[in-house]
């Protein structure tokens, strides 16, 4: 995101390349962005650049005509020609100034100043994620205090003056974002200062700024002897202008915005604890994480644990423990769906042979008092000679419909028991024929 540093840059770029160089037009902004129209057109106007904390100041500046070049000869101005005017950005997370040529324009390039001179070049305003703002005829936010590099003695007497404020009852990591007391820190310088000094990112601001008041006060060095000390060991305040303005000495002088990699390499091995592995990171209140090493302070948020830079090794998927071929319904525990019975896998057929079974004979009725039985009446009816001897039908077995066939040898001694009944109860109805005779 763009600090302090980096919209200095920003303002230094647009100074240097745009020195000497004279636009003319309209002033485009495109269709896809939400910020405001800039009503500003000229037959010639220059461009220049100044910042202050997180805010950068565009002037549109109208070229005076000299004699001889205007219409009239009388180098009067037309009335046409507007005042100069101010356009105030607030980059946001991605914002940026760029001068190409016109058929280089950047994609995202939501504001357009066209030069004059042939071929046309153009300056535009590039913010991929579009979270940055401009205001016409705009100035500094008034709620915005003083700049850290460059009204450094403003910005010290601001801080000291006011820490009975609310906001230095909280943590210092969240007090250093403030850009009412901060102008122009952000994410990356906070954790910087805050490693330098050793001191834990959740400790109460008021308590850290106090000691600065205190030393102030009872301090009986003279000056050279003061900037001395301030040079070896300087304190919070000192270091909230000096990191800034160490970023701003790694430039190589193409400015903030800029496509090349390399251009970034210094910057990455300055950096001592923001995204350095090794170092631990938390979230304050603001969902902002601060990296920093050591003690978080006492104003940690309760319940997350200080976390390390892990790499980010992508997960390995688990290996099916299922034979090929056999699948398995996955029933999800759905309310709204309806229940779905899991299919039962059949058993295995065991290698030892058993014998059928053979389900229980059904319980016969009760028989009311006084009825026969078949048998009964059969033996009957052959006392009386009036019937004929029957064999008795065979019991039927209630086996089950899957039992195998008996084999042959119990049929045979099936037959055999059958004769031998019959035999036994012919001799039987001879024998009482007999005696009836």
């Amino acid at each position: 995101m763009p600090e302090g540093p980096e919209l200095f840059l920003t303002s230094r770029y647009i100074n240097a390349v745009c020195r000497g160089l004279v636009f003319a037009g309209k002033v485009e902004k495109s269709e896809v962005s939400k910020n405001p129209a800039v009503p500003f057109e000229s037959d010639g106007y220059v461009v220049s650049s100044t910042s202050r904390g997180k805010e950068l100041k565009l002037t549109l500046a109208p070229v005076k005509r000299e004699k001889g070049h205007s219409p009239s000869g009388d180098g009067i101005r037309p009335n046409r020609d507007p005042k100069a005017m101010d356009v105030v950005f607030r980059f946001g997370m991605s914002g940026g100034f760029k001068l190409v040529p016109v058929a280089e324009m950047p994609k995202h390039a939501h504001l357009r100043f066209y030069s004059k001179e042939k071929p046309v070049r153009v300056l535009c305003y590039v913010d991929v994620r579009r979270f940055g703002r401009w205001e016409v005829d705009g100035d500094w936010q008034a709620e915005r205090g003083p700049c850290v590099m460059l009204e450094y003695q403003k910005f010290r007497e601001n801080v000291l003056r006011n820490l009975s404020d609310k906001a230095f009852e909280k943590p210092i990591c969240e007090a250093l974002l403030n850009q009412k007391y901060f102008n122009g820190i952000g994410n990356y310088l906070r954790a910087e200062i805050l490693h330098r000094l050793k001191i834990p990112p959740f400790e109460k601001a008021r308590t850290v700024l106090e000691e600065l008041q205190h030393q102030e006060k009872a301090s009986d060095l003279t000056l050279s002897k003061k900037v001395k000390l301030k040079r070896e060991n300087p304190d919070l305040l000192e270091l909230c202008h000096i990191v800034p303005m160490e970023v701003i000495n790694l430039d190589s002088g193409k400015g903030y915005y800029s496509d090349h990699p390399e251009d970034h390499t210094a910057f990455e091995k300055w950096l001592q604890c923001y995204f350095v592995p090794g170092m631990k990171s938390l979230s304050d209140s603001n969902g902002r994480t601060i990296w920093f090493e050591g003690d978080p302070g006492p104003m940690a948020p309760k319940g997350d644990k200080p976390r390390k830079k892990r790499l980010q090794v992508k997960a390995i998927p688990e290996v099916s423990k299922e034979k090929p071929g056999r699948k398995r319904l996955q029933v999800k525990n759905d309310p709204l769906s309806p229940k779905i019975k899991k299919p039962t896998m059949a058993r295995k057929k065991s290698k030892t042979k058993t014998p059928p079974k053979v389900a229980e004979e059904t319980k016969r009725p009760r028989r009311k008092p006084g009825t026969k039985t078949a048998k009964e009446r059969e033996d009957a009816a052959m006392a009386n000679g009036t019937g004929t001897p029957k064999t008795r039908p065979r019991r039927k077995s209630s086996v089950l419909q899957d039992s195998p066939v008996t084999d042959s040898g119990s049929r045979k001694k099936q037959a055999s028991t059958r004769k031998k009944r019959a035999k036994a109860a012919a001799a039987t109805t001879r024998s009482r024929r007999v005696k009836i005779e």
